[in-house]
């Protein structure tokens, strides 16, 4: 096993997988980017620039390679053939009228969910990052920029440890570089963090900071509507100075979820814990008797802005679970007929 490998996190779990041990040596590596049909990938002899086999082009959304992505390739290491089972996957579902589950990152032991103090800091957009890093199997944590900026970062950080019970959040300030001590404590040698937050909260900058030169370009907040400028143009996987790697992932203006029921419960377990509590067991916390939801939010223990997120995520993760449902099974309709009309053809054929 080659020092660029380890370097790059190469840990058990992916060389188990490998039934020819003589792959670690040549064909296997990590993708580092994505643009477009091309992955830029690093094996033990260095960086390659692959396309995908037409199976994992055409294949379901969310199989398809990713930055993070253990791989392997052909013998010419110029085609991405088979993609390793993956320790996590941050996922979303696509922009636009698109159903289809949208691999970012995979691979990730971390992720860093980065806001900003000012208005661009919204716990409910804190909710929907943190539902999805526990659906992807991921540890979360809340990154508070721009503290130099606020007149009471204390606050900030209390809002930010109501969106998870037990929660991490570390605030940092661009100027000060001691500020940083506690981000780069959670990253060691084999550690892969993903960098995740709306546009212009100081993604770029974390990144530069922790690796010690200017990786990506950085740009601020437009003061006349507090809205991000663009500066990460696509998923890139860093290795850093000190070890580990980090994944800047470009701004995302739609964060829809999808599969994530079971993991909305890890975030708002403080409102399910209540829910068992309520008279009916069908209770949708509205103005039935005996609910316990409610109560809690006359006795000013609960904030009902969770409850409103907690409900409006539970209505669009529905929707969105059926819909991919319901194309999923067009999808195997269409693929059966394909294969009965193949038969067809070649049974005919065979008669001739």
């Amino acid at each position: 096993m080659t020092d660029l490998l380890l370097q790059l996190g190469l840990v058990p779990f992916f060389t188990q997988q490998l039934t020819d041990i003589d792959l670690l040596e040549s064909r296997l590596g990590r993708v580092t980017a994505v643009q477009r049909s091309k992955l830029t990938v690093f094996t033990a002899t260095g960086e390659h620039l692959v396309e995908m086999s037409a199976a994992l082009r055409d294949g379901p959304g969310e199989e398809r390679p990713t930055v993070g992505d253990w791989v392997v390739l052909d013998a010419s290491l110029s085609l991405l053939e088979q993609v390793l089972e993956r320790k996590s996957l941050f996922r979303r579902l696509g922009a636009g009228t698109r159903h289809e589950l949208q691999p970012i990152a995979a691979n990730i032991d971390i992720l860093f969910i980065v806001t900003s103090c000012n208005d661009e800091f919204r716990e409910s957009r804190l909710e929907r990052y943190l539902a999805l890093c526990a659906e992807a199997g991921a540890l979360p944590v809340i990154v508070l920029t721009k503290t130099d900026l606020a007149d009471d970062v204390d606050d900030y950080v209390r809002r930010a440890r109501t969106t998870q019970a037990g929660v991490a959040v570390e605030a940092i300030n661009a100027l000060d570089p001691d500020t940083f001590s506690g981000v780069r404590s959670w990253i060691d040698s084999t550690t892969t963090v993903a960098l995740v937050g709306s546009s212009g909260v100081g993604k770029s900058t974390l990144l530069n900071s922790l690796a010690g030169a200017s990786l990506t370009a950085t740009g601020g907040i437009r003061e006349q509507d507090k809205k991000g400028r663009h500066t990460t143009t696509h998923r890139e996987l860093h290795i850093l100075p000190e070890g580990g790697l980090l994944v800047d992932v470009p701004g995302m203006r739609e964060l829809r979820v999808a599969e994530v029921e079971h993991s909305l419960g890890t975030v708002f377990d403080d409102i399910e814990q209540l829910a068992g509590q309520c008279r009916f067991a069908d209770c949708q916390h509205q103005s039935e008797p005996g609910c316990a939801v409610r109560q809690a939010i006359e006795d000013g223990q609960l904030d009902p802005r969770r409850l409103h997120n907690y409900q409006k995520l539970l209505r669009e993760n529905a929707q969105a679970t059926a819909s991919l449902a319901e194309k999923r099974a067009q999808g195997r309709s269409f693929a059966r007929m394909v294969k009965e009309v193949k038969k067809i053809k070649q049974d005919k054929g065979s008669e001739n």
